[in-house]
């Protein structure tokens, strides 16, 4: 399960706006909210940060009657990088898991889902709309299981 600690100090990001960051599951997650209403969280896929969700999507759906939030999964943009678990190779995961071996992971995908619910425990939320793309749809499912 996941476990928060609260809300830390803004970063400044690349794109020059300044992100908050909340304390969950032993990590720094950061993210970004716009409007008000029901929440909706968005889920990027692999190694893109959440800037990557075009503006104008954002601005449409808060526009709607959403409180969008978006944020940078562990390992990507202004959250925390788990560099110590290393870079697994791609080509030895890929074969191990087509031979039906087990495949070692530094995290899984029930763990990034753990990373939202934190991040909505946090803010105070206690159910949300959970829209991803690619890697994040898979995230995002988990988290509604």
């Amino acid at each position: 399960m996941f476990s928060t600690v609260g809300i830390d100090a803004p970063r400044r990001g690349s794109h020059g706006k300044t992100m908050p960051v909340v304390h969950a599951n032993g990590l720094e997650i950061a993210y970004e909210e716009v409007g008000s209403g029901e929440p909706i969280v968005l889920v990027m896929g692999i190694g893109a940060q959440l800037v990557l969700w075009p503006d104008a999507f954002i601005e449409m759906l808060a526009a709607r009657g959403f409180r969008v939030i978006r944020l940078d999964n562990r390992d990507v943009g202004l959250s925390t990088k788990l560099t110590r678990a290393g870079m697994p190779d791609p080509r030895v995961v890929i074969g191990r898991a087509l031979a039906g071996l087990p495949v070692k992971a530094p995290y899984t995908l029930v763990d990034m889902a753990d990373d939202i619910a934190g991040l909505l425990d946090v803010l105070g939320i206690a159910t949300a709309h959970v829209l991803g793309i690619s890697l994040g749809g898979m995230i995002a499912q988990t988290t509604a299981i």
